[in-house]
């Protein structure tokens, strides 16, 4: 039996990038019940599937950024590496 997610939890993870409402990997991979590790496996061996308007990855910048709006840091809960956005068209 699958469990739906409510509406407001989704919504409180969206964020706005490159002018883009987003999820990020982590958020998405959440919603699926499946690691974020596992997931930038799927996508990065099915890239072609995911053009620039359903996926793309923050630049360093972007990230940096990210990172600096988020109040506290755990040592281990986050990816040195750049997350990938996931675009309205690229969540289903």
């Amino acid at each position: 039996m699958t469990e739906l997610v409510p509406v407001e939890s989704i919504v409180r993870k969206i964020i706005l990038v490159r002018g883009e409402k987003v999820l990020l990997d982590r958020d998405l991979a959440g919603l699926y019940g499946v690691e974020t590790k596992v997931l930038k496996q799927a996508v990065r061996r099915n890239i072609d599937r995911f053009p620039q308007d359903f996926m793309f990855e923050l630049t360093k910048n972007e990230y940096q950024a990210l990172r600096s709006q988020i109040a506290t840091l755990k040592r281990g809960q986050h990816s040195k590496y750049a997350p990938f956005a996931f675009t309205e068209h690229g969540e289903y």
